[in-house]
């Protein structure tokens, strides 16, 4: 009788085991995938705004 219990409580603590990792994954990959579309936006606003001289040292190569 004892090992069929500690059997069910090892079957229902691997059971909830996989039910808790769904629970904390899913959140983590939204927050992620947040997080990474936020930098890219804020980058290529920051691109936008700040110039880099990129544009002069296309002009000095047209001109050679």
């Amino acid at each position: 009788m004892k090992k069929l219990s500690l059997i069910a409580i090892l079957a229902s603590f691997l059971f909830v085991q996989g039910c808790v990792h769904k629970v904390v994954t899913v959140p983590v990959k939204i927050a992620y995938k947040t997080t990474k579309g936020v930098v890219k936006g804020t980058a290529a606003v920051a691109r936008a705004v700040i110039p880099d001289g990129d544009d002069d040292e296309e002009k000095d190569k047209s001109r050679k």
